[in-house]
């Protein structure tokens, strides 16, 4: 005998009819030429739902669920009634671009519900995610390592109310600046989604999400970010900004397909992390004074290398600030504009129409003194920025090579005629960045015999005798258990380790008949610029860095 489950029946009965209200929605927006939108599926923001009133949206069977600076994204039923048409010219009239989507009645009661949150929710100004002084101080001060930070999301998520999402960003993005975070990532597993900061280069573990909440915030930070909502499989970037006390930081938001979920990584694009001068970066005062001679020259090309994240576009932006001058037109081709700096045109490569060597041409015909091209990834690019750098410019730029003798063999491969490298390249920077030791909790200890022979070993090989420290069998860790000041990690910024080949007579010479990397490394050993290795050596001495860092980032066997 089967058994009728009443209950059982109207619950699918229920489904049948949501799902069959929600295909005719997506047809008819087909038939409208209108985007389809399924509010259960997407965070609706609060600030965008207070620009209709509640009457007037459920009058026009209509809501406003996204905002991005004057682009207001608004559901409705029925996108060529009359009273739509008003609502639109109403919104335009105040300045709106009303962007129209199709969605069921289903979604617009999900819509409406959130209008009693209102009252809770925070609002965010023209796109930008607003931190207020108060709430920011009070998170910051609650903020004293990874833990607290992981604490608090996990009590926002517990909130189980409309208005949690916008609590939560507010911690993970304070959370972000608080601690010094370059990067926040989100990556999404089968049971859950990891949320991990970039700190020092160097990825910590924060939270694990449950897939609920981070659907509703991959809604949220596609609608800040100006993403679309209904593209899924594809790759997006975007950017939005975070507002606190008048400053605004940019984010850039990069989103790619992932198995269970789009993964998420937002960069924090913090103009104090680029504003580094010139002695601040970690150059070696030889070294730094060679540079500076170089960079003030009317012509000739600079080159930067090592590999992403090693902080070449610090450099170069350090180089920029020294040598912008009101006498002088500097012009940047970058991919993309990272920081924007005053005083200076910088533009931006686009796909399919604007590219490094296009912006290079057109950059030339404005006549400017100092040309920094983001960098060099093939012969038409590089031999532009040579053909600039022999005619009277001042060229910065940046290549992919483990160190600075691969920049000529690099270039030489990219089809530019070794004779008029010689010419043309002033000199070749290359870089890594390491941790800094916490200045307040960092410890010093007696060199291991394998230690101390490792030191020796680079030391020994320094051709400028008098950089090498006096004694070089103390060393300096990290504390383990850290203290306030770095948040328990034992280590605050980051530094660079340098290494430099200046084009002189031996390197001219040695050009000619097409030299590898350690016929180069060679010639300019007469130099005497420290390699990284002697570089981080001579750090690790100085207590700068540790020995355990320095192998993380470079090999020193």
């Amino acid at each position: 005998m089967v058994v009728f489950n009443e209950a059982e029946g109207d619950k699918r009965l229920e489904f049948l009819r949501k799902r069959e209200e929600e295909e005719l929605a997506q047809m008819l927006s087909k038939k409208y030429g209108v985007e389809y939108v399924d509010l259960s599926l997407v965070a609706v923001n609060s600030d965008a739902l207070r620009i209709i009133p509640e009457a007037e949206a459920k009058s026009a069977e209509a809501a406003a669920f996204g905002k991005v600076n004057k682009r207001l994204s608004v559901a409705v039923r029925a996108p060529e009634s009359t009273k739509v048409k008003e609502l639109v010219q109403k919104l335009t009239e105040q300045g709106y671009e009303v962007v129209l989507f199709m969605c069921s009645q289903e979604s617009l009661k999900r819509a409406y519900q959130r209008y009693a949150d209102l009252s809770y929710a925070t609002e965010t100004k023209a796109g930008v995610f607003e931190l207020s002084n108060e709430e920011l101080e009070q998170l910051l001060e609650k903020v004293k390592g990874i833990e607290d930070i992981s604490k608090l999301i996990t009590e926002a998520i517990e909130l189980k109310k409309a208005y949690r999402i916008t609590r939560i960003m507010e911690v993970i993005l304070a959370g972000g600046l608080s601690t010094g975070a370059s990067d926040i990532h989100f990556e999404p597993e089968e049971a859950q989604v990891r949320l991990r900061y970039r700190l020092d280069g160097v990825l910590v573990d924060v939270v694990n999400v449950d897939h609920e909440t981070y659907r509703l915030m991959l809604s949220r930070l596609k609608l800040l970010s100006g993403l679309k909502l209904n593209l899924e499989g594809q790759a997006q970037d975007g950017r939005f900004s975070i507002k606190i006390k008048g400053d605004e930081i940019e984010l850039r938001t990069s989103l790619l397909p992932g198995n269970y979920a789009d993964t998420v990584v937002l960069r924090i694009l913090n103009p104090k992390a680029i504003g580094v001068q010139l002695e601040e970066l970690g150059l070696e005062e030889k070294l730094r004074l060679k540079l500076e001679k170089e960079i003030t020259k009317p012509n000739g090309m600079i080159l930067t290398t090592g590999p992403t994240g090693s902080g070449k576009t610090t450099s170069l932006y350090a180089f920029l600030r020294k040598v912008n001058s009101p006498g002088s037109k500097v012009i940047t081709i970058e991919d993309p504009i990272e920081y924007h700096l005053q005083g200076i045109v910088q533009t931006q490569v686009e796909k399919g129409k604007y590219t490094f060597a296009e912006g290079l041409r057109s950059a030339l015909r404005q006549d400017p003194d100092i040309i920094m091209v983001g960098e060099i990834r093939d012969g038409e690019v590089a031999e532009v920025a040579i053909n600039a750098a022999l005619t009277g410019h001042l060229v910065f730029s940046t290549l992919h090579t483990n160190n600075a003798a691969g920049s000529f063999p690099r270039m030489i491969d990219l089809g530019v005629d070794e004779k008029v490298i010689s010419s043309a390249v002033n000199a070749a920077l290359a870089q890594r960045l390491v941790r800094k030791l916490c200045q307040n909790c960092k410890v010093q200890r007696p060199a291991t015999p394998e230690e101390k022979i490792l030191v020796d070993k680079h030391l020994s090989t320094i051709t400028d005798r008098a950089l090498v420290p006096e004694k070089s069998d103390l060393v300096w860790d990290a504390n383990p258990a850290g203290c306030q000041m770095c948040h328990g990690r034992g280590y605050k910024g980051r530094v660079g380790i340098f290494e430099a080949v200046f084009m002189d007579e031996a390197i001219e010479t040695i050009l000619r008949s097409k030299p590898s990397e350690r016929e180069i490394a060679a010639a300019a050993k007469p130099q005497g610029i420290p390699t990284m290795q002697e570089d981080g050596v001579m750090k690790v001495l100085r207590g700068i860095t540790s020995l355990e860092e320095l192998k993380r980032v470079i090999d020193l066997d």
